[in-house]
């Protein structure tokens, strides 16, 4: 009895005797009671979309229902959660989707400089295969990697001239086509040294005009007042893309080969210019004036005209050569702000592009670090950079207020320089005294030295007067 009171489906009974006894248990078995369905009531929701300018939003009403009783709140909850889970998944797919266009544009153009600077550091972790495989010494190597830097130097003014006359958009995409296809096709001629020479020059040839062209897409696409936030986010890509470069290359080189480091980063380059032919395509659509990103096209923005059709090219190829000859360049060259601002950016490139390319050999052979390890601390300067560029952000618009910006097109000319020369320099050295601190770091650190000295001592953040004085007036 007392078994088949345990049970859950019987059920005993207490019945009070007669006579004012005490109960007397009566055991009755009673038949099995079917459990009671769970019921989940399934109310019908209204989902009403609307669209603002900063994407769209979804709201959910609740239907009336008369005579509903015993309605389980709790589902009800679930269900007009899941509505509005849906609703706004639908409305934010892609991610960016609701997005004013411009930060779209800004956001690909960084993607742009991402890809760039993986390009570029990519030979700095595969000349370490590459050395062993061709048997290269480190002035080979050191020719190698600078061939880069040449094409990097001559196209600097070259690609502020393309974008004044073609628009930067154009000259971006030319670029990223450019540089992607000669990445890709160094496995192909790496065994032909004037072959991978011409195609590390070809890559330094479409990045070299990228810097002009995303200055000149921000002036034609972004409004004044958000530019210094624009160049700040699209030329911290550049940093961002070094830091990715060394951490990706490694494993594709130990897993696939290092040739396929070549083949996997070129792609991302095409990838991109389908990508973005898109964008430009849904940002553009019918307009032919200003870009309209956003902000109304009244000219209050700032912004530059965009299209850049064939009756004004030669109009604005006429106005380019005209305003080469009325740049003083006399009076740039006998300032001593300006002498200072080209040796510091020298002096800066030099430890920057000596370091990017030698160290992860360094960590290598000296340290013997595999190449993850050697690449992982290879990537601390680059941070340091991401790091100092978001601080001088703000600096930097004080420095264009004050119209120390007039001669960066040829501070970056000059500061290409010590990747042609430091890069090459660096190997032949180390074959010559075997030593990484005579041929790597004891320049970097005396041109470090010297140009913060110089700059300290003639540089100036005071606006600079270059106007024509005397016959040239």
């Amino acid at each position: 009895m007392a078994a088949s009171a345990l049970q859950p489906e019987r059920h005993l009974l207490l019945i009070a005797g007669s006579g004012g006894g005490r109960p007397r248990p009566l055991l009755r078995m009673l038949p099995p009671r079917a459990p009671l369905p769970h019921r989940r009531r399934r109310w019908p929701l209204a989902v009403r979309v609307s669209s603002g300018d900063g994407g769209g939003t979804s709201a959910v009403e609740k239907p009336s229902v008369p005579g509903a009783v015993g309605v389980d709140e709790g589902a009800r909850g679930v269900e007009e959660l899941e509505g509005e889970v849906a609703g706004a998944w639908e409305l934010r797919w892609p991610p960016w989707e609701g997005l004013p266009e411009r930060y779209k544009l800004i956001g690909a153009t960084s993607l742009a400089f991402v890809i760039c600077n993986m390009d570029k550091v990519n030979l700095s972790v595969a000349i370490i295969p590459m050395s062993h495989q061709y048997g290269w010494n480190s002035s080979t190597a050191g020719l190698v990697q600078s061939s880069f830097f040449w094409g990097y130097a001559l196209s600097q003014l070259p690609g502020g001239s393309l974008a004044k006359l073609f628009g930067g958009r154009k000259v971006l995409e030319v670029g990223v086509v450019i540089w992607s296809l000669a990445t890709a096709l160094i496995p192909v001629v790496a065994g032909f040294m004037p072959g991978l020479v011409l195609s590390r020059i070809l890559v330094g040839i479409g990045e070299g005009v990228s810097p002009s062209a995303a200055t000149d897409l921000i002036a034609r696409s972004i409004p004044l007042q958000e530019r210094s936030r624009a160049v700040a986010v699209v030329f911290g890509g550049l940093s961002f893309g070094s830091v990715l470069g060394l951490l990706f290359a490694p494993p594709i080189i130990q897993n696939l080969g290092w040739e396929s480091v070549f083949y996997i980063f070129g792609l991302l380059g095409i990838i991109w210019c389908i990508g973005f032919e898109s964008l430009k395509g849904k940002q553009l659509g019918n307009n032919k004036g200003l870009l309209n990103l956003g902000q109304s096209s009244s000219g209050s923005d700032g912004l530059v005209p965009s299209a850049v059709s064939s009756e004004s090219s030669d109009s604005s190829l006429e106005d380019l050569q005209n305003s080469l000859k009325d740049v003083p360049w006399g009076a740039f060259f006998k300032s001593k702000a300006v002498w200072a601002m080209i040796y510091a950016h020298f002096c800066g490139s030099w430890g920057h592009y000596t370091c990017l390319s030698w160290l992860p050999t360094f960590f290598s052979e000296e340290l013997n670090l595999n190449l993850t390890e050697a690449a992982w601390v290879s990537v601390l300067p680059p941070l340091g950079s991401i790091v100092i560029t978001s601080i001088a952000a703000p600096f930097a618009d004080n420095l264009i207020a004050n119209g120390v910006d007039t001669t960066k097109g040829i501070t970056n000319t000059v500061g290409a320089v010590p990747g042609i020369v430091g890069v090459a320099l660096t190997g032949y050295l180390l074959d010559s005294t075997h030593s990484w601190s005579i041929s790597l770091f004891a320049p970097s650190v005396f041109f470090y030295l010297t140009g913060t000295a110089v700059w300290l001592a003639f540089a100036s953040s005071e606006p600079q007067d270059f106007s024509k004085s005397g016959p040239e007036s």
